[in-house]
């Protein structure tokens, strides 16, 4: 028998309610449900409006400080557009980490910011670019 499909990733955090917020407010995922582990886990878990997985944020403090190795693991999400999320993200106070990088032929783009806890998420936009090297 083979695997049949993801169902989550889990990234555990020192702080999970900042964490929450920034997934829902920058980013725009749903919680979908919250529970607490027999093991005594604090887990929230939340969705991409078009995907079917979810993230599970994990607060278990008995295991230690959470400390994220810098370029360890991220989190990929498709954007329409880096331009429209930049400006997203400067009406919250916040920005890129890297990038935006487009492609040199138009098809899309990449850019990274950085969660609460240090993990990375990329922005990946498909498609045409709106670039200084591409122009509405």
């Amino acid at each position: 028998m083979i695997v049949r499909k993801l169902l989550h990733t889990r990234y555990r955090l020192n702080d999970l309610e900042r964490s929450v917020r920034f997934y829902k407010e920058v980013l725009g995922l749903e919680e979908v449900r919250r529970h607490k582990s027999p093991r005594g886990s604090e887990l929230v878990f939340l969705k991409a409006p078009e995907s079917d997985e979810t993230i599970e944020l994990c607060h278990f403090p008995t295991s230690g400080p959470v400390e994220v190795q810098p370029d360890l693991t991220h989190l990929a999400f498709q954007v329409d557009s880096l331009a429209q999320f930049e400006r997203h993200l400067q009406s919250l106070g916040l920005k890129y980490s890297d990038g935006p990088t487009y492609k040199d032929d138009g098809s899309g783009g990449f850019a990274f910011i950085d969660a609460p806890e240090g993990y990375e998420i990329e922005l990946i936009q498909r498609g045409p670019s709106i670039s200084p090297s591409n122009p509405p």
